[in-house]
């Protein structure tokens, strides 16, 4: 095999992407080599391109949307074999020995790492992964669309999946865009009743065809009034980043119901306690998962026929890529591929 590939990389915050050509490395004891064949591009990847993340050290190849083949295992590495179909997301391992890992809660962990920041992620023909990080993808789930599943998909399916919500209680997922086109998908295949909410009357049709039972439009709806018609949601998994947005959201729960928050808006909420303590709600924050959370929601993915809407570029073209997903101009996810 080739001894170098070709990788993306950021030098210094708020620098250009370089396309140069790397050693491949080999994985050390706990590790595994990925021949990478398609990377999301996450809003979130503008942390490294930006040096927003605290002691991050550059040169840095973002991406943690990760879906590739097991290309070589390093020592101790049991589980993984050569040519497995497996993804990284953005939990890149954690330590096994804090007190949060030791309740088996691998998510929290004090000294968690991430794909991207903590190492080199996905923006390459090859990247070297924790074992404890990888996900198997099942054989339905083509690569181009596996990848976004391991940070947007899990994040919306984690979310749902842990949030009390029964089948038949109404779920609202406000948002229809890389994150919400997913929540509305998962929320409709998990049996709630599903309704998104969206700006402009236009979004209806997408989201009726992704699965919702009903559409609000923000711009011309009193959304809190709409909602209660209907009892109050059960939950509303908050996909825009917009404080403002959000805040507004609280008096649509129904008693004890729950407003998830997945999208950090770069404001505080403004939220009413009164209206928190008479209806019993609450606000929660979304953390991805592990990479058992990923195989799960890829599992399910390829179960029920939940697919992300994607725009595919080749990874020359990553400067375009990543331009595309930080206008807002792409529907819904961007992908690179590693080939042209």
């Amino acid at each position: 095999m080739s001894i170098k590939m070709k990788a993306a990389q950021i030098s210094k915050p708020g620098g250009d992407f370089e396309l140069v050509e790397r050693e491949i490395s080999e994985p050390g004891p706990g590790q595994v080599r990925v021949k990478v064949e398609a990377c999301g591009i996450c809003h979130s990847d503008m942390l490294i391109k930006e040096g927003l993340w605290p002691g991050l050290q550059y040169p840095r190849v973002p991406g943690h949307e990760v879906a590739g083949r097991v290309d070589a295992v390093g020592d101790d590495v049991t589980q993984w074999k050569k040519g497995q179909r497996v993804g990284v997301g953005w939990h890149g391992g954690h330590d096994f020995v804090c007190e949060h890992c030791r309740g088996g809660d691998f998510a929290m962990c004090v000294n968690r790492k991430v794909t991207g920041i903590d190492f080199d992620g996905g923006y390459a023909e090859y990247m070297i992964a924790p074992a404890a990080a990888v996900a198997l993808i099942p054989d339905e789930l083509p690569a181009e669309e596996a990848g976004p599943f391991m940070c947007a998909g899990v994040t919306v399916y984690n979310a749902l999946r842990n949030s009390g919500a029964r089948g038949g209680d109404v779920v609202a997922v406000h948002g229809i865009g890389g994150l919400g086109h997913l929540g509305v998908q998962y929320a409709r295949q998990m049996g709630f009743k599903t309704v998104a909410l969206g700006r402009g009357k236009d979004k209806g049709p997408l989201a009726k065809k992704l699965g919702a039972h009903q559409y609000i439009d923000t711009d011309a709806t009193d959304v809190v009034a709409e909602l209660q018609k209907l009892g109050g949601a059960r939950v509303i998994l908050a996909t825009a980043p917009s404080a403002k947005a959000i805040s507004a959201l609280v008096d649509g729960l129904s008693p004890s119901g729950n407003l998830l928050v997945p999208a950090a808006p770069n404001e505080p909420l403004t939220i009413s306690m009164m209206s928190m303590i008479a209806g019993r709600r609450s606000v929660s924050g979304c953390y991805s998962g592990t990479a058992k959370d990923s195989q799960d929601t890829l599992e399910f993915s390829a179960l029920t026929g939940v697919h992300p809407m994607i725009e595919k570029y080749p990874l020359s073209r990553v400067a375009d890529a990543y331009e595309q997903m930080h206008s807002g101009r792409v529907r819904f996810r961007v992908v690179l591929t590693m080939e042209e």
